[in-house]
């Protein structure tokens, strides 16, 4: 898959995982703001990885 795509897609998990953060907030459900932090984190991770493949490719 394209280096941009993975950012991109990284990116929009990243989101999905403070919008189910929010949901644990707003429904006081811990498991839920937990699974929102840790999918937060793996995206942080998985952006890290495209950027460094991205920056790779065109240095």
């Amino acid at each position: 898959m394209g280096k941009s795509t993975d950012l991109a897609r990284a990116k929009a998990r990243r989101l999905k995982g403070m919008i189910k953060e929010s949901d644990g907030i707003a429904l006081d459900d811990e498991r839920m703001k937990a699974e929102g932090r840790k999918e937060q984190a793996e995206a942080r991770r998985e952006e890290i990885r495209a950027r460094a493949a991205r920056t790779a490719s065109h240095g």
